[in-house]
């Protein structure tokens, strides 16, 4: 804005929060924001729309593509937003597997990345909390209006309100659903640097965050259903640390349901950061290093291709 804005807090008293604290504190804010519209969709399907009335019966959710669609549109949103918050501070990282990628291969310093993931994971189960106490109504006569195995009297549809488990076809294997969060969060970082690289096609006029969005919502249409697509450690850990503090148990932590899933947990934490580090490794393998070597040799790019407006 034009017009300057006093800060709350008297500028002797700020000076701390010019650097890592005040990147922290905009890593939790943004992760909040992020899991508050995140969750707060799934929790408007799975319980407060059938809830109130807007479905067919109490329970009923996931009548056809519409329903995912809604989902994944929202937590593309979740995205845009959590970014605008945060990006002018800490660079909108939100995802610990984005940290570390960029710690990896785009100079983020090392010394950073742990404060970061500890104010992702407390920011997301703070959105957690949030969309607890205002749907915590909607999700308890969800829950008692569900038939079928539960939980400390929950289920594992509201338990998909805030974290996520694998498909019924995987049988209970870890394999597949691993595999899958290395694919869509691979997919995630490789689009992100691609997006936010000045070398290439950048986005401009500030849009990047929506293009980001974009991109979440495409892995989500095409790769959610296996796991839940959580690809962000911060987006399932902090969340699930919620439902088990509040009475989803072991759904929760280890992450078991008997026959279904056991000791899930890990996975929505080691496959994002496996695959992020794959996502940042393959895009530059195949683009960054192409883009570095023309940029030294100053080679000009085919006629018929776009150029730089500063190279016309």
């Amino acid at each position: 804005m034009a017009v300057e804005i006093p800060p709350l807090i008297k500028p002797s008293r700020l000076r701390r929060r010019g650097g890592l604290w005040g990147e922290c504190l905009a890593e939790f804010l943004g992760t909040f924001v992020l899991i508050a519209f995140g969750c707060g969709v799934v929790a408007m399907a799975v319980a407060a729309l059938p809830g109130s009335g807007r479905t067919e019966g109490p329970t009923t959710f996931f009548l056809g593509a519409g329903d995912w669609l809604l989902i994944c549109w929202g937590w593309a949103f979740a995205v845009v937003f959590g970014v605008y918050v945060a990006g002018g501070v800490s660079g909108a990282h939100l995802n610990p597997a984005v940290t570390l990628a960029f710690a990896a291969r785009r100079g983020f310093p090392w010394k950073k990345v742990l404060p970061y993931w500890a104010a992702q994971v407390v920011g997301a189960f703070a959105g957690a909390a949030l969309v607890y106490a205002v749907y915590h109504d909607a999700i308890n006569t969800f829950d008692q209006a569900m038939k079928g195995p539960k939980t400390n009297g929950h289920t594992v549809a509201s338990f998909s309100i805030f974290a996520t488990f694998p498909a019924p076809y995987f049988h209970g294997g870890n394999w597949g659903p691993l595999i899958d969060q290395i694919v869509g969060t691979a997919l995630l970082v490789m689009l992100i640097v691609a997006i936010v690289d000045l070398r290439n096609t950048a986005v401009k006029a500030n849009l990047g965050p929506l293009v980001i969005g974009f991109a979440v919502a495409a892995i989500g249409m095409s790769y959610g259903a296996n796991a839940g697509y959580a690809i962000n450690p911060a987006r399932d850990f902090g969340p699930r640390l919620l439902t088990y503090a509040v009475g989803w148990g072991k759904l929760a932590l280890p992450g078991s349901e008997a026959g279904a899933f056991s000791h899930y947990w890990w996975i929505p934490i080691v496959g994002p950061l496996v695959g992020g580090l794959i996502g940042v490794l393959v895009y530059d393998l195949f683009i960054g290093d192409v883009l570095h070597i023309r940029a030294q040799q100053k080679e000009l790019p085919e006629p018929g291709r776009a150029r730089p407006l500063d190279e016309e």
